[in-house]
């Protein structure tokens, strides 16, 4: 009865200790990290605004009636206006966020869309958009 009980306890310890020997799963974590929006335009937007304005929202240009940082123009805003369906007026285009919503939407419909091709076409077309283009480069 002796040798039972013995052997009984053994394989009551034997089992208790063998979980605690077995190997446990690794521990993992999941880790939310924030994220923020990128904008791959950023640094165009950046250059060209210090090109057209150097930054100033307020700026006017009376040879061109071009408004704000981006130098919006009415002819630009009234194309704009018809392919978004709006009926936004000039004075709005001195809001920095509007007008780099203008911007954006034009950069967004260039089929190539390199910065280069980007800027030369937003300050109009022919070659003297490639000295255009060597000042926003050169801010970037």
């Amino acid at each position: 009865m002796m040798k039972f009980r013995f052997a009984k306890s053994l394989l009551m310890i034997f089992l208790i200790v063998l979980p605690a020997r077995a190997a446990a799963p690794g521990y993992k974590a999941v880790w939310l990290i924030p994220v923020h929006t990128v904008n791959v335009y950023d640094k165009l937007i950046k250059a060209i605004v210090r090109v057209e304005s150097w930054g100033d929202t307020l700026a006017y240009n009376p040879a061109e009636e071009a408004v704000g940082a981006f130098q919006i123009r009415p002819i630009r805003l009234k194309d704009y206006n018809q392919r978004t369906g709006n009926n936004h007026k000039i004075e709005e285009c001195y809001n920095y966020e509007f007008s780099k919503e203008i911007f954006l939407y034009y950069a967004k419909l260039i089929l190539y869309p390199d910065f280069e091709t980007i800027a030369r076409n937003w300050n109009g077309s022919g070659k003297a958009t490639l000295d255009y283009w060597k000042k926003v480069k050169s801010h970037l």
